[in-house]
């Protein structure tokens, strides 16, 4: 399964009400396919999952498998500490007609690596769906090792993994002892170049939702031999993906979204808006990329 090399992991649009925006949520879906989006994850952290009702999330992939229409795959994000769950829920984004999935590590509860294996292998094997891992001891407290995912990798429809946890040396060993085939992409932004530079496809990105034409600009000129132009790029970039996350995510990238046009809401609990300071420094972050579309 190819996702492509710059996959946005969309926030959802909240109305007034904190209810999901629909009507939002299209021309949302329309910005990011137009700019530099290879495809989307629907229902991650970035789309405050934690917050999410089951039948929420539901009817936003049908939503987005709708209005996407075949132009990019759309990767359900139905991964939780709840295996049963997450198979339920697989099962529905599967009848919605996804392209994917992707499975967080399972967090709070602290499962060991081999409850782990146990707990994706059960949900890949509820599927005919291609499975992207997603690692990110940050917030989940547990580190998928990398003999855990090169062991995945051997299971016929796990064929990709986010990885998030800052360690390229375990991205590289991934890289190394997994078929051809198996694709690792970054889960950090500001370390899309570097994972590229080892051998990683690309990146699901936050970023991408403010600077997508940018980072498929610096992806495409690494991936072509022009390493001086998108090292050149990446510094460029460097200051306003670390704006995006000043605040805990996705504050900063709804707040930067609103700021360029792009109606997306707020947060909803225990999310919090951010401060006028924090307006304040993100705005400083986004003129010189965006200077006609930023707001005063």
């Amino acid at each position: 399964m190819n996702f492509g090399q710059v996959i946005t992991a969309m926030v959802t649009p909240f109305d007034q009400h904190g209810e999901i925006d629909f009507p939002a949520t299209q021309k949302l879906i329309e910005h990011l396919i137009a700019n530099g989006s290879d495809g989307l994850v629907v229902a991650g952290t970035t789309g405050e999952s934690p917050t999410l009702s089951t039948d929420e999330k539901a009817e936003l992939f049908q939503f987005t498998v709708n209005t996407v229409a075949g132009r990019i795959p759309v990767i359900a994000g139905t991964g939780s500490n709840n295996t049963r769950a997450s198979i339920s829920l697989t099962r529905q984004a599967e009848e919605a007609g996804v392209d994917g999935i992707m499975l967080v590590t399972p967090y709070y509860n602290k499962p060991s690596q081999e409850g782990m294996f146990q707990h994706f292998e059960a949900i890949a094997q509820s599927t005919t769906l291609p499975v992207m891992l997603y690692n990110i001891p940050g917030r989940s407290a547990v580190n998928l090792s990398p003999e855990t995912i090169i062991r995945l990798s051997k299971i016929d429809n796990i064929v990709s993994v986010k990885e998030a946890s800052g360690d390229l040396d375990a991205a590289a060993e991934i890289i190394e002892k997994t078929p051809t085939a198996f694709s690792v992409y970054s889960g950090d932004d500001s370390l899309t170049l570097p994972m590229l530079s080892i051998g990683g496809t690309g990146i699901v990105s936050v970023s991408a939702h403010i600077i997508g034409n940018d980072m498929q600009d610096m992806v495409t000129s690494f991936k072509t031999g022009d390493v001086k132009k998108a090292a050149a790029i990446h510094r460029r970039l460097l200051p306003t993906m670390k704006a995006l996350f000043a605040a805990p995510n996705p504050t900063p990238v709804k707040a930067a979204l609103n700021l360029t046009g792009i109606r997306v809401g707020g947060v909803r609990l225990p999310m919090i808006p951010l401060t006028e300071e924090e307006t304040s420094a993100l705005r400083k972050s986004l003129p010189d990329l965006h200077s006609e579309a930023v707001t005063n």
